[in-house]
C-alpha cells in the first residue's frame, strides 16, 4: 500500500532554484538559513535521483539519509536502578 521512500538532502545555492526540485521528489523541508533541502524519492529511483541531482548547476552537494538503517524498535534489558536508590 505505501512505497517505500527514501531521503535526501540537498545543499544548494540559490534558494530559488529549490522549485526545481519537485520534479525529482517531494521537498518536505527547506531551509533558508542553511541552504539545503529535506526531500524524498521513491526508492527504487534513488540513484537515478542523485545522479541528476548532483548535474543541476545550483547543487553543491547531495547526501543520502540514512534513516532506513537506524534500529527503530528499542528493548528495555537494563535494570531500573531507580528501586535501588530509593530510602
Amino acid at each position: 500500500m505505501f512505497t517505500e521512500r527514501s531521503g535526501i538532502i540537498v545543499w544548494v545555492n540559490d534558494l530559488k532554484a529549490t522549485r526545481n526540485l519537485e520534479r525529482y521528489g517531494t521537498v518536505h523541508y527547506v531551509s533558508k538559513k542553511m541552504s539545503y533541502v529535506v526531500m524524498y524519492v521513491h526508492a527504487n529511483q534513488l540513484d537515478e535521483a542523485v545522479r541528476n541531482l548532483q548535474k543541476l548547476p545550483y547543487v553543491k552537494k547531495v547526501e543520502r539519509s540514512y534513516r532506513t538503517e537506524i534500529k527503530t524498535e528499542y528493548n528495555n534489558n537494563i535494570p531500573d536502578k531507580s528501586k535501588f536508590y530509593t530510602t
